[in-house]
């Protein structure tokens, strides 16, 4: 009997969980579920008498070593820098690993010894990274079987609110890592643009947006992700002239983030003194120049640029960062302080539904013509469990494993899922998950 280990039951691993807890029913495999309380694990297993309940606090690692011993894969959902940690213990016991995470350095460090072990280690088979990246090098294939030369290629993804219940004024509520969010774009970004490098700081990178449209679900503002130069090798678009990774959000949440960004409230470096005194005026007061004449909104908006009349002022009024409101205890960083305050503002009611949005853009040459497709995705959660980020994050994943484990995937060593043997069966089942592309061809555009 097969035993699945999966490391972190969040949110995000909800249906994921789920898929495996029943294809194991089928197939007689056991899931191991790990938490910080018994209580928590038993609630992801429910009613499926094939999942053991487990605890695990981070930094335990006897206690890691001996889940990892019992289990022939792992399934590793804890914050990435703990995926090597996690990886060194595989191959010192031999046991196949799957994450979502970006590929890192010392991950992939370890590719020739788990190849040598005959181990897979499976990375970046998510929503972003993953599912870009298969439906992607699945249209690459495509325009290079019918002769075609791709030139330019643009991936932009975003995981938002569904329209219906998007009401708030900045058009975002929380959907993942609230921490990630608040933490975005610190590595700024760099790309390649009409033969051009590109490079944007963090300072300038909520500033430099374009704004696009969607299939019927309106207009979407775009920032750079990271270094989109990694990926040419990693799609084998040598010579391409341009590539570009954005992440969306609607239209006006730059503007306003990029003011929290100048303030320097998304620092997470250092701890601000006494926070258990703050309020969250008083906070925002000690990130602005000493006015004694204007008071805080005033000086806020006079330091920043800001029409207090502005969309972009009632977006931070309606936050409520100038009320006198404690911060919670336990908050000591900027990011940390800030972070709070928008998990009690974006949080998701009850009944909201999510939605992840992901568009590709290939330009390539065929025939002597240029040529542009624009391949759409659009996901709305289904209910407060199987969100649309929990299925575009997990469903990959749990596919990737039910077919290693059935002697669908043979692959071994570190790898992604760009090559046809991962990305076609995967992308197959994914269709059931309603994760499905539209693609239209469009003018071309330099």
């Amino acid at each position: 009997m097969k035993n699945i280990l999966i490391l972190g039951a969040g949110l995000s691993a909800s249906t994921m969980i789920r898929y495996l807890l029943e294809s194991g029913k089928t197939n007689g495999w056991t899931v191991t579920i790990t938490s910080r309380s018994i209580q928590k694990s038993q609630e992801k297993i429910g009613h499926y008498s094939n999942g053991i309940p487990e605890t695990y606090e981070i930094g335990d690692d006897k206690k890691l070593q001996e889940l990892i011993s019992k289990a022939d894969v792992v399934v590793s959902m804890l914050p990435a820098r703990y995926h090597p940690i996690v990886a060194r213990h595989c191959l010192s016991m031999k046991k196949h690993l799957f994450t979502t995470s970006y590929v890192s350095p010392e991950m992939l460090a370890l590719d020739q010894e788990a190849r040598s072990k005959g181990l897979l280690f499976l990375n970046e088979c998510g929503v972003d990274p993953g599912i870009d990246h298969m439906s992607a090098m699945k249209k690459i294939h495509e325009i290079r079987n019918k002769g075609g030369k791709v030139i330019g290629f643009m991936s932009n993804t975003g995981g938002l609110i569904a329209p219906e219940y998007d009401n708030n004024p900045w058009h975002y509520k929380f959907t993942w890592n609230p921490r990630n969010v608040v933490l975005a774009g610190q590595a700024g970004g760099r790309y390649l643009w009409h033969g051009e490098y590109k490079y944007i700081p963090y300072h300038r990178l909520f500033e430099r947006i374009e704004i696009t449209e969607v299939l019927d679900y309106g207009k979407f503002e775009i920032y750079a992700n990271r270094d989109s130069l990694n990926y040419i090798s990693v799609y084998g678009l040598e010579g391409i002239e341009t590539i570009f990774r954005g992440t969306f959000r609607r239209p006006g949440y730059c503007e306003a983030w990029n003011k929290f960004v100048q303030l320097g409230i998304t620092d997470d470096s250092y701890e601000i003194e006494n926070p258990d005194k703050l309020t969250y005026r008083s906070f925002i007061r000690a990130f602005l120049p000493y006015r004694s004449n204007l008071s805080v909104e005033d000086n806020f908006c006079q330091y920043l640029g800001i029409n207090r009349e502005s969309e972009t002022y009632k977006k931070f009024e309606w936050l409520g960062i100038f009320e006198e409101k404690p911060v919670p205890t336990g908050c000591k960083t900027p990011a940390q302080i800030l972070q709070a305050l928008l998990e009690e503002k974006w949080k998701l009611e009850e009944h909201d539904l999510d939605m992840i949005v992901m568009q590709h853009t290939f330009d390539y040459v065929l025939d002597g013509k240029k040529k542009r497709e624009l391949s759409s995705m659009v996901i709305i959660g289904r209910n407060t469990v199987d969100t649309a980020m929990s299925i575009t994050v997990g469903m990959p994943l749990a596919i990737a494993i039910e077919l290693f484990l059935t002697n669908k995937i043979q692959a071994t060593g570190v790898k992604i899922p760009v090559t046809p043997d991962l990305y076609e069966p995967i992308l197959e089942r994914l269709v059931d998950w309603n994760v499905r592309f539209i693609d239209e061809e469009v003018p071309y555009q330099d």
